[in-house]
């Protein structure tokens, strides 16, 4: 039986997507293997939780250190504080975990980047315990060991910024949301799961998780749902008895295996590993229970932090959602700029990704990707065209992306010849030696050189007394701050200049950090005949060599100090 075919290029999308690029069906063994599992665990831990003590960064791992210290200093949980004003710009999960982690185990960098490093971890774990149930066991064995070798993926998520709980918030949201879907009804296990961990996105970084796990789910059921349009596809046979029995059920992902042999599909359904052809469309009351967990897990702390602080939904929503990506107003980059980040991130997936591209578009060697690769590389390359077309960007911005792209090649090489070639298990042994030696000796030297208390022994007789009135100009210095155990550094921008030459005038001494590189010598060239400048420290290196080239010209956040007092005094 035959059915009329499509006569517009968007009525043929579905045939493309289904009969040319994904036609395969998905590898039914999803089976956990322990010697798969022990290596997902293993190999992860060993890159992640060394060396986790290495000095703060400036300015992001500063700020997100200092925040949950005063947090715990002042057991305030409700409005996030930075140098004791009210800190409005993020959602407090991330600073509830990190106050915890403090609370176990002291206050420290290790302890704070404990968080992001198990974020990462748990991650690499769902792609394959989840993962494994669309693509197979193998490919989504490969998929962990690719994402955990990643050097854009494992090493940058575990730095104490947001984007490492994020991506573990969107990957649990998108995984669960995709089998929630994808053997042809709703299964409100997956569905409520997802729900969750896309609620708990929401109160990390705002909506993107929703916006991240909506539309490729969207387009799948689409392009996924009209592949039968052209013509029948070829009977395949029923899928195995036993574990798969759940999937064609519709039960919840805590359901165990099948008791008796499935039906066969019905006339002109296809069988794509354990589900039907067709994905299901979740219908309004879906949407309702799933905005619904979203609304539960967020309200409580946005109610009450509007009532303590009116001005956090217009300054978090409005400008630093919906301004950011319209009208940018930092981080202005072009609308290429995550292609060499990606591609050199990727590492050593990257490497796959021409014979990849080759097999979609002409076939050849192996079993062809399925419809569920072809989700996966939606999903990943949703995230990278959305935040490309965001005029704000920044590398951690499509940390998302890894796990789904690792999850389609990942099925790429367990259906080829690259699943048995040395060469890929010796591209990941390759890039996970790389990996660790960054971790353990590149990224520590890193962060000393370009920290700015990476020279205690210069900056703390400066900072250290609480009587002194210290000022960071024009941006913050938050790290200093969390070294010395002060709260109450003032921030002045170069348009409080003015104001802050007269607050001089009314202190015995005022120490001044100097966050810019030109910013001393415009200070002085304005400086007032009553005031002088009684001691400057430069923490500039001289001339350039290895060191300048590799980690600048001086530390990140701090490149002068200077001691500023009435003359005569």
């Amino acid at each position: 039986m035959t059915t009329p075919l499509p006569r517009t290029l968007v009525g043929w999308l579905p045939v493309l997507f289904g009969r040319v690029l994904f036609p395969g069906a998905a590898d039914p063994d999803r089976r956990v293997r322990a010697g798969s599992l022990l290596l997902v665990i293993l190999l992860p831990a060993a890159l992640l939780y060394p060396t986790l003590g290495f000095h703060l960064l400036e300015p992001d791992e500063g700020r997100y250190a200092q925040i949950p210290k005063e947090m715990l200093a002042a057991g305030e949980w409700v409005v996030p504080t930075l140098q004791g004003e009210p800190y409005l710009d993020k959602p407090p999960l991330m600073y509830w975990l990190v106050t915890l982690s403090y609370r176990a185990f002291g206050v420290s960098p290790a302890a704070a980047r404990l968080v992001p490093a198990v974020c990462v971890h748990l991650t690499v774990l769902a792609v394959y315990l989840i993962g494994r149930r669309s693509v197979g066991q193998r490919a989504a064995l490969w998929a962990a060991l690719l994402l955990s070798v990643a050097p854009g993926f494992v090493s940058v998520a575990r730095l104490l910024v947001l984007d490492g709980l994020l991506v573990l918030c969107v990957t649990l949201s998108v995984l669960c949301g995709f089998e929630a879907v994808r053997a042809g009804r709703v299964r409100w296990g997956w569905w409520l799961l997802s729900a969750l961990a896309s609620g708990l996105g929401f109160l990390t970084k705002g909506p993107i998780s929703e916006v991240l796990l909506f539309v490729p789910l969207w387009v799948y059921g689409w392009l996924a749902s009209g592949e039968t349009t052209a013509t029948d596809p070829t009977p395949r046979p029923p899928p195995p008895q036993g574990e798969g029995e759940e999937d064609r059920r519709g039960s919840t992902p805590a359901g165990g295996g099948g008791t008796g042999p499935a039906p066969p599909p019905p006339a002109g359904v296809g069988v794509r590993g354990w589900g039907p052809l067709r994905p299901a469309r979740p219908r309004w009351f879906h949407y309702l229970a799933f905005f619904a967990v979203v609304l539960a897990v967020n309200l409580p702390w946005y109610v009450a932090v509007y009532l303590r602080e009116p001005l956090f939904l217009k300054h978090f929503f409005w400008e630093h959602n919906v301004l950011r990506f319209l009208q940018p107003f930092d981080h202005l980059q072009p609308v290429w700029y995550y292609a060499p980040i990606l591609l050199g991130g990727l590492l050593p997936g990257t490497l796959l990704v021409v014979p990849y591209l080759r097999q979609l578009v002409a076939g050849g060697e192996g079993a062809r990707p399925s419809a569920a690769g072809g989700f996966w590389l939606l999903a990943g390359g949703w995230c990278v065209f959305f935040f490309s077309c965001s005029g704000s960007k920044l590398p951690t911005y499509i940390l998302p992306a890894y796990p789904f792209l690792c999850l389609a090649l990942g099925e790429f090489v367990s259906r080829t010849r690259w699943d048995a070639a040395v060469g890929t298990r010796a591209g990941i042994g390759a890039m996970a030696a790389v990996v660790l030696a960054v971790h353990h000796v590149g990224l520590p030297w890193y962060a000393r050189e370009r920290s700015p208390w990476g020279r205690p022994e210069v900056v703390e007789r400066f900072v250290t007394d609480p009587g002194t009135e210290v000022v960071c100009y024009p941006r913050n210095c938050d790290s200093v701050a969390f070294y010395t155990g002060r709260a109450d550094l003032d921030r002045v921008r170069t348009k409080d200049t003015n104001q802050l030459y007269v607050d001089c005038h009314h202190r015995p001494r005022t120490v001044i950090l100097f966050t810019h590189g030109d910013s001393l010598a415009g200070f002085r060239a304005l400086l007032p005949a009553s005031l002088e400048v009684v001691e400057v420290v430069s923490l500039k290196r001289p001339g350039g060599g290895l060191t300048g080239a590799l980690a600048g010209k001086s530390p990140w956040g701090l490149c002068d100090i200077a001691v500023v007092a009435p003359r005569g005094r």
